[in-house]
């Protein structure tokens, strides 16, 4: 009998299973008890339509599988991966709070506040952490607002942190960090490991994407490893090591985490050498100067939730049972979700590293599918079955998938015909004196055809040449250059519109920026090129 591993949402650590004849009685036992924990108050109505909707998608697999689920741990996963979605759409107002100016006039109406009270409060914490959590207006600000305007929100991440928390611990404590470090990804991220800011800030732990890079987290088109729980938090692990053992203080480590090193640096250079936070705060960026006490705020509020009155969703069980599989070939969501009977929403939960419902087919890599452990034995009795209904479904795509196009940490720019430093900047997340720096320039003037080295800090796909049946479809309109970019010989009828939908990825807009088209008129004979192939 395969064991089945046991672990906390996205936790690397397992436990010990029972005995198959001990796992046979518990089934039992479970099966016996549906009646009875379902008649719960807090659980009675969605539990009955869970149940249902098991029984009946147990009896539709029965032929196809010999392992049946447990239906009551079947409903609890349910029901927190109902909470963990509800949870994760949260993220804007966690943003929200870093970023706004908290204001003593809207916080009278929050009833039995006690300063002295909270001043010995902190310095209860302070005792405890290496953090430096002293008394200050600002903190009691964001304090009292999170308690009196985000209390929900505050609620939403108690729940939640059941799950992501004890995958940070073990992270944490494996590379010798404060625990209390866990709380940063709620300033981040809200737990929402597909979170992206307005700069390309990604996943729980809000990697940039040539930070990313530099901690092992790839980025191609079908996968972004900034997003994977697993992966990412240990890269966050790895980089806050390194600011503190850079800086030796991890208020600003923290500071730098959000910010960058240079700018905190730059802080304390224009503070005359200072290296407190509080007393250089005031030189950080806006958003990093609300950081930090949004951050001590948030562990406040976990150290002191009962206190004042926060209740979270609590468990029905303390984890939620996952395991992973190795997947052979390329997977929709959808063909999972056929034979697995789990949604395709809870797939992106448990599965937000794959961008678009696909878990490619790599060779040199390894992706692996996350589910519950009661869809792991239907999931593994019928994996053969799966596969060729895959590859026979995708062989009869009217579209063929995307390609997996592989993002690059340094590209060569051609300058074209209306391009300008502040322009191509704005594009590749970067700015314009690091181009200058970069490619020893000296003033603003470019011209077209010069070649620009630009590393990017959004990521950036180059096309690579498709190994797929599906390529047969285009030979007659498509050619593959040197380099392997593809590129389209316009004919007569062809419009940017209907050229932009025989190629899965590519839109109206793609072909006119990289082929610095103004209008939609063209002539036949163009070549235009189907990527962002700046060596064309």
């Amino acid at each position: 009998m395969k064991q089945i591993v046991a672990i906390w949402l996205l936790v690397g650590c397992s436990l010990v299973s029972a005995q198959e004849n001990e796992a046979q009685e518990s089934q039992q036992s479970l099966t016996d008890s549906v009646v009875v924990e379902a008649s719960k108050p807090e659980l009675a109505d969605d539990t009955r339509v869970a149940l249902e909707g098991q029984a009946s998608l147990d009896s539709a697999q029965s032929e196809a599988s010999e392992l049946k689920d447990l239906p009551l741990a079947a409903t609890y996963d349910s029901l927190w991966l109902k909470e963990l979605t509800e949870a994760a759409s949260r993220y804007g107002d966690m943003y929200a709070v870093v970023q706004e100016a908290v204001s003593d006039s809207t916080l009278d109406a929050l009833e039995g506040w006690d300063t002295e009270v909270f001043k010995e409060r902190l310095a209860e914490m302070d005792a405890l952490t290496p953090f430096e959590v002293e008394y200050n207006p600002s903190l009691e600000r964001v304090v009292k607002s999170f308690l009196l305007q985000r209390r929900d929100l505050m609620e939403r991440m108690l729940s939640a942190s059941q799950f992501y928390f004890p995958l940070f611990e073990e992270s944490l404590a494996k590379n010798d960090l404060p625990l209390e470090l866990k709380y940063l990804a709620i300033v981040e991220s809200a737990l929402n490991p597909r979170a992206r800011s307005r700069v390309g800030a990604t996943g729980l732990w809000q990697f940039m994407y040539g930070t990313g890079r530099m901690y092992g987290l790839s980025v191609s088109s079908y996968v972004d490893e900034r997003n994977d729980p697993l992966l990412a938090t240990a890269a966050a692990s790895a980089y806050l090591s390194k600011l503190y053992e850079i800086f030796g203080d991890w208020d600003l480590a923290l500071a730098a985490y959000n910010s960058g090193p240079g700018n905190v640096n730059k802080a304390i250079r224009r503070s005359g050498g200072q290296t407190n936070y509080w007393n250089i705060r005031r030189n950080l960026p806006r958003e990093t100067a609300g950081y930090v006490p949004a951050f001590l705020a948030t562990y406040y509020i976990f150290h002191y939730a009962e206190e004042h009155g926060l209740r979270p969703t609590e468990a029905p069980r303390p984890y939620l049972e996952t395991d992973t599989i190795h997947i052979k070939q390329t997977l929709t969501f959808d063909q999972i979700s056929k034979v697995t009977a789990i949604s395709v929403p809870e797939l992106r939960i448990l599965n937000p590293a794959y961008k678009l419902d696909i878990i490619p087919k790599v060779k040199g890599k390894e992706y692996a599918l996350r589910l519950p452990v009661y869809a792991i034995g239907r999931f593994v009795n019928n994996e053969a079955k799966i596969y060729e209904e895959a590859k026979e479904a995708l062989a009869k795509r009217e579209k063929p998938l995307p390609e997996l196009v592989q993002a690059e940490d340094r590209i060569r720019y051609r300058v074209r015909s209306g391009d300008y430093l502040g322009k191509i900047a704005e594009r590749y997340g970067v700015g314009v004196s690091q181009i200058k720096r970069w490619n020893g320039l000296r003033s603003n003037n470019l011209r077209i055809g010069q070649r620009l080295t630009i590393y990017p800090r959004k990521p950036v796909t180059t096309a690579k040449p498709s190994t797929s049946n599906s390529s047969k479809e285009t030979t007659t309109t498509a050619s593959s250059s040197a380099g392997g970019a593809k590129i389209h010989v316009v004919r007569k009828g062809d419009s940017l519109w209907t050229i932009s939908q025989q190629y899965p990825g590519v839109s109206i807009e793609n072909l006119k920026e990289w082929n610095g088209l103004r209008g939609n008129t063209l002539m036949p004979g163009t070549r235009l090129k189907l990527c962002n192939c700046n060596s064309l």
